[in-house]
């Protein structure tokens, strides 16, 4: 098939690579001339594992192209994808400016039929909107589609290429027929195509990324009972998450969840509901709760200090909101920053893809170290707040070494607390006992 992938972030880079990879030709658009001279030129602009590869692979055979204009870029495509930003706007409520926008230039561009299928993140409706702003120019045949992306950064493109669902919303037989052909690669192993009308596609993301946010702040909520009444968080997660009705994943606590999806779908799905005079309570619990986690640690910090981090220098491992990605909005790490600083002490950061991205953010408030290990020269601490594997088995004599002092407070609960006791270390983590 001919697909068009409108917009080239994590989202259209991603989609555009792997729909090459089974043999579609695509060619993605963007207005960001620099971007789009880099990708031509094989420079891949995120870090996603497994990415690149395919990446270089496909542009190589052609499969894969990229350019500034939009009607080249559709012109013989007989689907065309929106993966746009769409951000928080005044007041929280998805920015449909860029995906109504694009609309209304492919209005103007039609000339057959084509299959748009909305990918990014939209709020209830757009599939509508945008139909509208189509056919305000265009009166020929068309099909709007909602197709929303359920990628994890990290495992992107295991998450595209063996989905274990595809939601399509659309109404339109002939659109049905178009997208079952275009997925039967992926889901050869009998995963489902769930179809769906727009509306439910559309709230489907929505409600799956907000479950998955109740979930994480749930388990920091007990995480923060866990140390009121002595209890240990580990086990509580191990015991509830047995049960298949709860599962395993997500029950992880830490100092709360960021990136670009949670954060904005949970609000964005809240503002959806007083749209129609409905008040979420959970979800604004949900949301309450992780933007106190994010500085969960800072009281912690600040008790063993007795109330002053003047003058004190702390390590931090750890600027991605995740590991595995190069990602740092809604970081906790970068709301850890800003309170130490704030309270007139000094960091220096490591993390092994997104130290660039935050130089670009914070500048030279922060120093960034070139590993793990030389950030903690010097330091009163050692803080922790993503979880990459080369900080779950660290070198103790390295660090014991370039500490100041024997003390780390782990927002990732990377350690056992038995095993950080039996080296002398003050540890301080999310939920479970103090070792000293």
């Amino acid at each position: 098939m001919k697909i068009a992938v409108v917009g080239t972030g994590y989202v259209g880079l991603v989609t555009g690579t792997c729909f090459a990879e089974t043999g579609n030709k695509v060619i993605c658009i963007d207005i960001d001339q620099n971007k789009v001279g880099k990708l031509s030129n094989g420079e891949i602009t995120i870090y996603e594992p497994g990415l690149e590869k395919i990446f270089l692979r496909n542009l190589k055979e052609n499969r894969l192209k990229f350019t500034t204009d939009l009607a080249t870029g559709v012109k013989d495509a007989e689907i065309i994808f929106l993966a746009l930003p769409t951000p928080p706007g005044e007041g929280g409520a998805a920015d449909l400016r860029y995906v109504l926008g694009v609309a209304t230039e492919l209005g103007k561009l039609l000339t057959d039929y084509k299959v748009i299928v909305d990918k990014s993140t939209v709020p209830v409706g757009t599939a509508e909107k945008v139909q509208a702003a189509i056919a305000a120019n265009y009166k020929g045949e068309f099909d709007v589609v909602s197709n929303p992306e359920f990628l994890r950064e990290g495992v992107a493109v295991d998450d595209f290429m063996k989905p274990d669902r595809v939601v399509v919303g659309t109404r339109s037989e002939r659109a049905r027929k178009v997208m079952s052909d275009l997925y039967a690669p992926f889901v050869r192993q009998g995963n489902p195509v769930i179809f769906m009308d727009e509306k439910s596609a559309e709230l489907t993301k929505y409600a799956a990324n907000s479950f998955l946010a109740t979930k994480i702040s749930f388990m920091n909520e007990i995480a923060q009972l866990c140390e009121r009444l002595g209890a240990d968080v580990d086990m509580v997660r191990r015991g509830i998450g047995s049960d298949e009705r709860i599962g395993k994943r997500f029950l992880f606590p830490g100092i709360g969840y960021g990136g670009s999806c949670f954060p904005k779908d949970v609000q964005a799905l809240i503002i959806s509901s007083e749209e129609v005079n409905y008040d979420f309570k959970i979800l604004k619990a949900v949301e309450t709760v992780n933007d106190l986690q994010k500085l969960n640690l800072v009281p912690k910090i600040k008790a063993y200090f007795n109330g002053d981090l003047t003058g004190k220098h702390f390590a931090l491992w750890g600027l991605a909101f995740k590991p595995n990605t190069d990602d740092i909005r809604e970081a906790p790490a970068l709301y850890l920053i800003d309170a130490l600083l704030e309270a007139g002490a000094t960091v220096t950061a490591f993390d092994p893809e997104a130290m660039g991205n935050v130089r670009k953010l914070v500048g030279d408030k922060i120093g960034y170290a070139e590993s793990q290990y030389a950030a903690l020269s010097g330091a009163d601490a050692l803080l922790i707040a993503t979880e990459w594997s080369e900080f779950r088995t660290p070198d103790f004599e390295m660090i014991n070494s370039s500490l100041k002092n024997k003390v780390i407070f782990d927002g990732r609960n990377l350690f056992d607390v038995k095993y950080i006791s039996d080296l002398g270390y003050h540890y301080e983590s999310i939920g479970r006992p103090i070792a000293k």
